[in-house]
Formats: C-alpha cells, sequence, structure tokens
C-alpha cells in the first residue's frame, strides 16, 4: 500500500501538466495535431510526385520552359512570378509572427493591422495561383500528341548573342486553316448518348501542311538529351514524325493530355498546387474571421489572443507546405 502511494505521488509531480500538457491548452495541441496529420498528407503527395517524375525523368516538362509568364506583360521570364508569388506567401507569415507578438503584449490596434496585411498577402497568393492555373490550362504554343501519347513541340534556331537558341513557335503561326467551320459532335447529331470533347482549332493535317510551308521550322520532342534539353530533330525527320504519328492537336492543359509533355505532369499539378491552395484560402477566410473579431474587441474580453496564435500556427504550416511544393515541383 505504502508503494502504491508513492509511486502516485511521484508520477503526478513527474507529470505537473494539469489540464495543459507541455504548458498548451487543449486548442493548440489539436492544431499540432491536425498539423502533423496534414503534414504527412502533403508528404505522401509530394513522395508520389517524386516518385512518378523518377520513372518518366528523361521526358518530364522543364519547369522553366512551363512557367515563363508575367501578368500583363509578353515575353519569356522563367519562374519570376512563382517566385513573387512565394515571396508574398513568405512575408504574409512575417506579418502573421508580429500579429501574435502583438497580442502576446495586448495591442489590439497593431494585432489589426499585421492580421490585415497577412489577408491581403493570403488574398494575393490566391488569385496570383488561380491566373496561374487559368494561363496554364489555356497554353501557348500548342504541340501535336502522337499516337504513343508523346507530345511533340514547334520551334526554330535563332540566334542571339552570337549563340543558336531554339524559340518555340506556336501551332497557329505555322498552321494552314484548310477546314473551314467544323460542327462539333454531340447527343443531337450523330450517335445518341455519345458527346465529344472540345475540338482543337486545327488538324493535324493543317499543322502539317504548315510545317511543310516554313522551311525553318522543326518539331522537338519531349525527350531531354544529354545536356538537359528537349530533342531537336532534323527538317526529315520532324516531317516524317507528324505525317506517320501525329495524332491530336493540343493546345493548353487538362487532366487527360497537356503541350508540355506527360499528362502526369498537368495531374501532379492540378491535385498538389490545387490542394495547397485551397488550405491557403481556408486560412484566408479563418484570418477574416478572427480579424473582425479583434476589431469586436473579443479577445480583449477574454484577456488572451490565444486564437490568433492557433490561427498563425495553421498559417506558417501552409507557408512551409508552399516551400517543399515550390521546391519539388518548380525548382529540382
Amino acid at each position: 500500500m505504502d508503494t502504491t502511494v508513492a509511486n502516485t505521488g511521484t508520477e503526478g509531480k513527474t507529470w505537473g501538466g494539469g489540464n495543459q500538457p507541455l504548458k498548451s491548452s487543449y486548442g493548440k495541441m489539436m492544431m499540432w495535431f491536425f498539423i502533423v496529420s496534414d503534414a504527412l498528407t502533403f508528404s505522401g503527395f509530394l513522395a508520389a510526385y517524386g516518385f512518378s517524375r523518377f520513372k518518366f525523368i528523361g521526358s518530364w516538362p522543364i519547369a522553366d520552359e512551363v512557367f515563363t509568364h508575367i501578368p500583363f506583360f509578353h515575353g519569356n521570364y522563367p519562374m519570376i512570378y512563382v517566385a513573387f508569388m512565394t515571396f508574398v506567401l513568405i512575408m504574409s507569415s512575417v506579418t502573421m509572427v508580429l500579429a501574435v507578438d502583438a497580442g502576446h503584449h495586448m495591442q489590439k490596434s497593431k494585432v489589426t493591422f499585421y492580421m490585415f496585411l497577412t489577408i491581403i498577402g493570403g488574398l494575393i497568393f490566391v488569385g496570383s495561383q488561380a491566373w496561374e492555373w487559368g494561363t496554364f490550362i489555356k497554353g501557348d504554343y500548342g504541340a501535336v500528341q502522337t499516337k504513343g501519347g508523346n507530345i511533340l513541340q514547334f520551334g526554330e534556331y535563332k540566334t542571339i548573342d552570337g549563340e543558336k537558341v531554339f524559340k518555340r513557335v506556336a501551332v497557329r503561326d505555322i498552321a494552314v486553316n484548310e477546314h473551314g467551320e467544323r460542327v462539333q459532335h454531340d447527343r443531337k447529331s450523330g450517335l445518341w448518348f455519345v458527346s465529344e470533347g472540345t475540338l482543337p482549332a486545327y488538324t493535324v493535317d493543317e499543322v502539317f501542311h504548315g510545317l511543310e510551308a516554313n522551311s525553318n521550322v522543326l518539331v522537338r520532342t519531349q525527350i531531354i538529351n544529354a545536356e538537359g534539353e528537349k530533342t531537336v530533330l532534323s527538317r526529315a525527320e520532324s516531317l516524317k514524325q507528324i505525317k506517320n504519328n501525329g495524332k491530336l492537336v493540343v493546345e493548353g492543359a487538362n487532366l487527360h493530355v497537356n503541350e508540355y509533355g506527360t499528362p502526369l505532369f498537368a495531374d501532379f499539378f492540378f491535385f498538389i498546387t490545387g490542394f495547397h491552395g485551397f488550405h491557403v484560402f481556408s486560412g484566408v477566410l479563418i484570418n477574416i474571421i478572427i480579424f473582425f473579431n479583434v476589431i469586436l474587441g473579443t479577445y480583449e474580453r477574454r484577456g488572451s489572443y490565444e486564437m490568433v496564435e492557433k490561427v498563425g500556427l495553421y498559417w506558417h504550416f501552409v507557408d512551409l507546405v508552399w516551400v517543399f511544393v515550390f521546391t519539388f515541383f518548380y525548382l529540382v
């Protein structure tokens, strides 16, 4: 009996956490549990992306050639806008830290100001991601998909600063429009209960005839050579590939095919960046709710700004996940 009492007393002294394990409230602990579980989910997605990219490493699209757009500007600016989005999101994490610190000092006006800046940063990021999705879906140059599922792009060599550089050429700039007006197949015309996807702007034959008419244009495959660049075919081989293997003209990207390369690239892009974007959007909504509670003085009356700290933990997690997504998807 004495031993039991002694052990009980020892356990009580060892624990000493009461209803706040590790000196954290129940709400903080639950937020940490959520963050750990969500981190495992994102880890699984990024691991799947890594394995898939390794499997198709010889034909995976090059990010510097895909993400080259900036709103309201025409030209080739590799990764510039994605870097801007990343900077904005990281800075929003800084303003969230400042909001949490101001909450610890019970400074309502500073919490309000820094929370507002955090919300603005989140909205800029979400809006930028939506614009990037639209640009990715719309495409820029177009390509031809072969019967084997590979992507053939078009371009020509130009001399820039004394060096020959392969510059992409859009399908619309070389294709010869011969079909006139085409009627899209739907259930009212043709087979019952069968509909056709969106018709491409050009047929493979029209692209082939356009390629014939432009002797300086060559075909580039999705296969990456020893120099880390995609393989450019000779003039004769370019014509042969389009004529014999061309199946479909592709513009932009969807879940089935994309002009950038292997279909898995677009699938992972939509899924991973979309899932993260949903997290950011959810965080913005939660931040707005907390922001108005701060204005109304809810946490002043409670005598604690712990809710701001809880939301801050989630926001920092979302920012950290984007650093990994940015590194694995855009940089590596």
